[in-house]
């Protein structure tokens, strides 16, 4: 097996992980790992929601069907995730590279610095 896929196939299993532990996490490993690969940064970060969705759609059916979700309690969210997923999209497009960097590295650091205080 060459190298390269090697390293996807490492870091896909890694991005999975990550985001059925952190719920959707696997995104802050997906977008430097795209980014890396050649794709810009708006491209990355596009591309990180379409390997995430799949990712995400299994860990939650997962969790439902072990009963650790309970679908009431998540429905009130999904309307309003839905209208952001969509406005964040077409904002996409006119966000500068460098202000999408630092807005990426503004929630890293807020979810690093959330979880080591809480």
């Amino acid at each position: 097996m060459k190298k390269k896929n090697l390293f996807l196939l490492g870091t896909g299993f890694l991005i999975g992980v990550v985001n059925g532990l952190l719920g959707a996490g696997g995104g802050m490993l997906a977008v430097p790992v795209l980014n890396k690969s050649g794709m810009s940064k708006k491209e990355a970060h596009a591309n990180a929601v379409a390997v995430i969705f799949p990712l995400s759609v299994i860990s939650a059916v997962t969790y439902l069907l072990r009963g650790e979700v309970k679908i009431n309690e998540a429905l009130p969210f999904i309307p309003a995730g839905v209208i952001g997923a969509v406005l964040a999209t077409l904002i996409l497009k006119k966000i500068s590279p460098k202000a999408l960097k630092i807005i990426f590295g503004g929630f890293m650091l807020w979810a690093g610095v959330r979880m080591l205080i809480k």
